[in-house]
């Protein structure tokens, strides 16, 4: 199945979950992860269990703190 993975079109294994695809692209600090499919955020004890689909857009969003 084809998924876009942070802009990019990609061929993945039907089934693959939210945690499955954040390991096939290297997430070094998944913790520090918020996904979102489709515009539409996934809860992160929710990953094991969410499924894409075919067409699907992921985004992989970081939120860093800091500043003053």
């Amino acid at each position: 199945m084809k998924l876009t993975v942070g802009g990019n079109v990609k061929e993945f294994k039907e089934g693959l979950t939210v945690s499955e695809l954040i390991e096939a692209e290297g997430i070094k600090t998944p913790m520090y992860v918020t996904v979102s499919v489709n515009d539409e955020f996934v809860e992160s004890g929710d990953f094991a269990s969410a499924v894409l689909k075919d067409n699907d857009t992921v985004e992989f969003l970081y939120f860093m703190g800091g500043g003053h």
